[in-house]
């Protein structure tokens, strides 16, 4: 049976080594490789090199071709103190990536010298357990979830679509979800619209929703606009957020919400629902046409289903 020593040791013979100063080096001079972090999920949310990739080292062979499709990219790999990264890159040269190196010394290392270090979004411990599957995801990950919680989206209606839109986004962990509505709940909405409950009826829409998302996931920061959009707020509203939603029922205020989206450089999420039909339509003003592009006129009276 082998030593851990002596596993270090072979890998020694067949990976070479780079120092703090080579690494700084490569990255100073924008030269193109991947410098790899294979340290476990705690080490990581401690602190990480920038510009890393991060896979940890129990799903290396699992994910590293997600990452890495070249196999003679060179691969600058490190972890904690230096020995993880040398048997990592083993395996990569085993695996068929023909350019591995370790960083002698590993992270301590690297921060020994005071470089700098980036610190992902620090989260609780209930958000670590809640977000948990998330983090599974190579889409979304740690990295992935912060930015959600960073995130701001405003719902336009908290209807039949709206309140479909806030449940997920809100249990997804948007971290702040804003709510536009100048409605009251109607008994008639229960069979689809999901915020609102039985003891709802007759109050605010965005009062039940606020009450509904906040009761889902107390991290939400649920902004209320019992309002109904107009020319005089629309602007000032918008400006609070990264995306919008349009979820809403009628022509005039989808080109308002289009027209201020375009204003501002807002993308909108576009959906519209009849019975079992339903269109969905992404408008990036910066990218591509907006609404107002495809339809430049609303249809004449009653030549849309009620």
């Amino acid at each position: 049976m082998k030593s851990s020593q002596e596993f270090i040791a072979e890998a020694r013979k067949e990976i070479p080594e780079v120092t703090v100063s080579d690494v700084e080096q490569m990255l100073d001079t924008d030269q193109d490789f991947i410098l790899l972090d294979v340290r476990d999920n705690d080490e990581y949310r401690a602190g990480y090199i920038p510009s890393a990739t991060y896979v940890s080292r129990g799903m290396l062979e699992f994910e590293i071709e997600d990452y890495v499709t070249e196999p003679d990219k060179p691969i600058v790999v490190y972890c904690a103190g230096g020995f993880r990264s040398l048997l990592a890159a083993q395996v990569l040269k085993q695996m068929g990536y023909t350019d591995t190196s370790s960083m002698a010394g590993g992270f301590r290392a690297w921060t020994n010298v005071g470089n700098q270090v980036d610190k992902p979004m620090q989260m609780t411990p209930d958000q670590l357990e809640r977000y948990s599957r998330h983090f599974m995801l190579q889409e979304v990950g740690e990295e992935g979830q912060a930015k959600l919680l960073n995130s701001k989206v405003l719902l336009t209606g908290a209807g039949g679509l709206g309140s479909p839109a806030a449940v997920y986004l809100a249990a997804t962990g948007v971290g702040t979800i804003g709510i536009v509505d100048s409605d009251v709940v109607d008994l008639s909405n229960l069979q689809r619209q999901i915020l609102h409950h039985t003891d709802d009826v007759d109050t605010s829409k965005v009062q039940s929703s606020v009450e509904t998302i906040k009761s889902m996931n107390p991290d939400i920061n649920v902004v209320p606009h019992a309002l109904r959009l107009n020319e005089s707020n629309v602007l000032d509203i918008f400006e609070q957020y990264d995306l919008i939603l349009d979820g809403t029922d009628n022509f005039a205020t989808r080109y308002l919400i289009n027209d201020a989206a375009v204003l501002l450089n807002k993308t909108v999420v576009h959906g519209s629902i009849f019975q079992f039909e339903g269109q969905l339509t992404v408008f990036d003003p910066t990218q591509g046409p907006c609404y107002r592009c495809m339809f430049p006129i609303p249809p004449p009276p009653g030549m849309v289903p009620g």
